[in-house]
This record gives structure tokens, C-alpha cells and sequence, in this order.
């Protein structure tokens, strides 16, 4: 399958999580985790219906001065983190792309 794409997966101690590629073939979001698979389906809607808005978006430095982003519910309930970027332009790309792929993006399993 090709890109852009959620990708279901399951972590170390058995929960779930998805990661939304880009077109690029780049991970752009990693979402929460999630006990179970309908959770994770459940956080991907969430991100498709929520990705659009720059409203959703959290523009966030850490403590090593990297940028990075979160992607907010309406409730606030973070549905996914970005990578760490070391611009506030590309982290900025990086939003774009969330809004532009995070939509329309394809799910796999």
C-alpha cells in the first residue's frame, strides 16, 4: 500500500498505537496508546476528523531546544506527537503535512 498511511501497530507490553506516514514515506505522528484495537481505529478517525485545524495543534520546545508538536482533540486529549525537529520551520512542515495527508490517509495493519 502506499503512502500517505496509518499504520497499526503493537507495542512491547501488547498495547496498541498507529503512526501516520507522509507522503514521503516519513513517520509525521505517533498517536497514544491504546489497550485495545478498536481504541487505536477509534484514535485514527479522531486524527482524520482533527488533523485539519491548526487550532488542534500544539507547537511545543523541549528541553533540549528541539521542536516538536502535539495533536489535540477538542477535549484537549492529545491524539498523537510529532518527531522532534530542529526548526520551527520544519517542525511547521511537519504540521502541514499532518493536515494535508492526516485526512485522507489509508489504514493498514
Amino acid at each position: 500500500m502506499g503512502f500517505p498511511k496509518y499504520v497499526i501497530e503493537r507495542s512491547s507490553d501488547g498495547q496498541y498505537y498507529f503512526n501516520l506516514w507522509a507522503v514521503n514515506g516519513r513517520v509525521i505522528l505517533t498517536s497514544e496508546r491504546y489497550t485495545t484495537r478498536q481504541g487505536c481505529l477509534n484514535g485514527i478517525d479522531s486524527c482524520k476528523r482533527h488533523s485539519p485545524y491548526d487550532k488542534n495543534y500544539q507547537r511545543l520546545t523541549a528541553v533540549n531546544g528541539q521542536y516538536y508538536f502535539t495533536l489535540r482533540a477538542n477535549n484537549y486529549e492529545v491524539i498523537g506527537k510529532s518527531e522532534m525537529y530542529t526548526t520551527s520551520s520544519a517542525r511547521e512542515n511537519g504540521i502541514d503535512a499532518v493536515k494535508r495527508d492526516g485526512p485522507i490517509a489509508s489504514v493498514e495493519d
